[in-house]
């Protein structure tokens, strides 16, 4: 009988093209990954993988049995909902991705919604980038998947679900001493001469995507001084002078005393963030208490930064 761990490395093999990757991903060694395909190979009797010095490749009996490997694995993760469903809420695990500026501002309010209700069930949340936080929900490593739909991009993928949490505006950040400081309100079309801060990847960074296309708009091209995709970061380049950007309102949990944050009128760039379970199969309890917790949260954040922005 094929062993199941061993099934999962030889789809992580296919999925990295590389033993080193493998293990790297799986947090083996190169040498455990070698000998899981090894003993594999004699459960099966055939050989799955031809090895040369840069990369490996499936055989052909290697890439049936890949295909088969994903859908035990389905299978296999859809049992332990179903046992997790039998259990109640008194035992289990739930996994969790978010994105980073998610992770330091919704999650750590729903992490502890979620262990005062359901202290028995154990759960585990890592930081990924939305991108990559759905690819982690579809290799069965994620129950629930905290992402962004950009607004010019929405998620359109029919093996994932999603609920929408809230919607995060953008502010425009500029130092303290800037001109446009004074205004307590600016039009984007107002800033188009300046120097610009945004992330490094218009491929994989949603917000920078979202930035572009505004400026896009406004009739624009911006011009950028410096690419970074740490928001505090950003904020000490601003204060320096280095430019302004565009930061997400999750992201502004700690402004600088030193750089200025002003509303956006008119053309006003916002993030949708959602939070993604697989769809076509029915969620087990953990994961949707984990759910309707995201929901509650993001219902009172949104509610609480309104009635800020209304303060001010």
């Amino acid at each position: 009988m094929l062993d199941v761990k061993r099934l999962r490395v030889l789809r992580e093999v296919a999925a990295q093209g590389s033993f080193s990757g493998a293990a790297e991903s799986l947090a083996y060694t190169q040498s455990a990954i070698s000998q899981q395909i090894a003993a594999l190979e004699r459960e099966a009797g055939t050989k799955l993988v031809e090895r040369s010095a840069r990369a490996v490749r499936l055989t052909e009996a290697g890439e049936a049995l890949v295909g088969h490997a994903d859908a035990i694995l389905a299978r296999l993760q859809a049992a332990e909902r179903d046992l997790e469903a039998i259990a109640g809420l008194r035992g289990g695990r739930v996994r969790v991705v978010a994105f980073p500026s998610a992770g330091a501002s919704l999650m750590p309010m729903a992490v502890a919604a979620f262990r005062e209700r359901h202290p028995g069930v154990e759960l585990i949340l890592e930081p990924r980038e939305p991108d990559e936080a759905l690819v982690a929900l579809k290799a069965g490593e994620a129950d629930v998947a905290v992402t962004l739909e950009a607004g010019f991009a929405p998620i359109e993928d029919e093996a994932i679900e999603t609920v929408h949490l809230l919607d995060d505006p953008m502010f425009v950040a500029l130092p303290g001493d800037h001109p446009m400081a004074a205004k307590a309100r600016l039009r984007l079309e107002d800033l188009q001469g300046e120097a610009w801060i945004q992330g490094t990847s218009r491929a994989t960074c949603p917000d920078t995507r979202i930035f572009l296309r505004t400026c896009a708009a406004c009739g624009f091209e911006p011009r950028m001084a410096f690419q970074s995709d740490d928001y505090a970061a950003i904020q000490g380049f601003i204060a320096a002078g280095v430019g302004v950007a565009l930061i997400p309102d999750l992201a502004l949990t700690t402004p600088r005393d030193d750089i200025a944050i002003r509303t956006l009128v008119g053309v006003a760039p916002r993030r949708r963030v959602l939070a993604a379970t697989l769809a076509g199969s029915a969620r087990g309890p953990a994961t949707q208490a984990m759910v309707a917790i995201l929901e509650e949260v993001g219902r009172g954040w949104q509610a609480s930064r309104h009635d800020l922005q209304l303060a001010s």
